[in-house]
């Protein structure tokens, strides 16, 4: 899975980058077919600090948005959403 993560409003710092990196690419162990590419995108909200994911090609394409106190929150709310949506797909995708 190549993940691309994209910053808006400021510069994100290498152990944020790394971060991110090591959360998202554990999504690939919930759906197989996740060989497709991760779009990351985190920017400063007027309410908290907010994250985005995007994996196109998996039922249309699948995004989640979240916004929280730090941005290492929003990635982990963001993973979270994710999971359940991977795993729902690959239930539809079983029945």
């Amino acid at each position: 899975m190549e993940i691309r993560i994209k910053s808006l409003k400021f510069d994100a710092d290498k152990k944020l980058i790394a971060f991110v990196e090591k959360k998202v690419a554990r999504l690939s162990k919930f759906f197989a077919g996740v060989e497709a590419d991760a779009d990351v995108t985190l920017s400063l909200e007027k309410d908290g600090k907010g994250a985005k994911i995007q994996i196109p090609g998996i039922g249309g394409g699948l995004i989640i948005e979240r916004t929280a106190d730090t941005f290492e929150n929003a990635i982990t709310a963001c993973v979270d959403a994710m999971k359940e949506k991977l795993t729902r797909e690959k239930e539809k995708k079983q029945a």
